[in-house]
């Protein structure tokens, strides 16, 4: 990996370039009341932005940088003045970030919309057959769909917001989210994740072995405990389902440290998001004695990867754009490439990771 100091600069540069992002209109992806989706812009509210709060959040919370602080504390009164989205998966993304604004300041500008936020999830969000979260989002209407992106959405947030708080109802709640999504969505034969699984056609469409969704669950498996304390059974189950998914992980690394959109696809592109993701989750996972020595030198290789698609602006490159649930492979394949919040997020995460890494100091 790349010095100390080539790493500090990049997260720098990566959280400009995070809070520059500005829609240029080249995807028009109107949402079911009405409005203009942006997905793009750092001050919109929806699940790009989102995850790009939590890496902001996380990084505060490492370094103590007052003006991180308050570039969260001021996109959140901007919001809560101006008023809420609707609720949806995607739309409890920022949640995430503000829990842990939060729960490190205890702020009371924040609580009720927490509180609120987090009823109205278990109160409203519409459940698939067995209790999961229907994968209902801005723009579109997911009937009996789950995907695994709402378990970093959703899942974390209520994990999060239910040990703060003490509502132990609410860690209950993320805990059977993740063993459902995981009896439907974790492969039994290679140890991934597929992308979705679809109750009224019972399967899981593409089988597509998506890679952000992966890092999805890599990263959000190695959160999930240092968020709530996880019954022990269930701490059991999830170490099992994460050493599984990170043992098929490790061989489909390329030469160049990255992972490919469709994991085990040879044809298909480097993503930039996605690796990441999952050497955040590598490097955290064997930081804590959770996952091997080998896995944190592919998370290693992967910052490598990760700084070479920094741009002289911030920007990260090689992210691919918001994927919908495809039909087939193909479409995975021909998603377009795009600068994003999660993007960002995603890389600084990941550099702030290597930092924590006692044997790169």
């Amino acid at each position: 990996m790349r010095d100390e100091l080539a790493v500090r600069d990049a997260l720098t540069r990566v959280v400009d370039g995070l809070t520059s992002l500005r829609n240029d209109g080249r995807f028009d992806e109107p949402n079911l009341d009405g409005t203009a989706g942006d997905y793009i812009s750092f001050q919109a509210w929806e699940w790009p932005q989102g995850v790009g709060l939590y890496g902001l959040v996380r990084l505060w919370r490492d370094t103590g940088e007052e003006r991180l602080r308050t570039l969260l504390e001021d996109w959140f009164a901007a919001h809560e003045a101006r008023g809420l989205p609707s609720l949806n998966v995607n739309t409890t993304a920022p949640m995430l970030a503000l829990t842990l604004l939060w729960g490190r300041t205890r702020d009371p500008r924040w609580e009720a919309m927490l509180s609120e936020w987090a009823d109205r999830v278990l109160a409203e969000m519409p459940r698939t057959p067995e209790g999961g979260f229907q994968h209902d989002v801005s723009d579109k209407i997911n009937d009996g769909e789950l995907w695994d992106d709402t378990l970093f959405m959703v899942a974390l947030f209520l994990a999060a917001y239910g040990e703060l708080s003490g509502r132990r109802a609410l860690v209950d709640e993320a805990q059977h989210q993740f063993l459902v999504h995981a009896r439907y969505l974790a492969d039994p034969e290679t140890g991934l994740w597929f992308h979705g699984w679809s109750f009224p056609r019972r399967d899981n469409f593409a089988r597509a072995r998506w890679a952000r969704g992966n890092a999805w669950i890599t990263a959000g498996l190695a959160d999930l405990p240092e968020l709530c304390r996880l019954d022990p059974a269930v701490a059991r189950f999830l170490d099992g389902v994460l050493g599984a998914q990170i043992a098929a992980l490790l061989p489909l690394q390329t030469a160049g440290g990255a992972w490919r959109t469709l994991l085990d696809d040879p044809s298909s592109y480097e993503e930039t998001s996605a690796t990441a993701g999952i050497a955040y989750g590598l490097m955290k996972a064997a930081r804590l004695g959770r996952a091997s020595p080998e896995a944190r030198r592919a998370g290693r290789r992967a910052v490598d990867y990760v700084l070479g698609q920094i741009g002289a602006d911030g920007v990260v490159g090689g992210v691919s754009y918001g994927t919908r649930m495809g039909q087939d492979l193909q479409f995975y394949r021909d998603i377009p490439i795009q600068p994003t919040g999660y993007g960002q997020s995603l890389a600084i995460l990941c550099l702030a990771e290597a930092l924590n890494d006692p044997e790169a100091r």
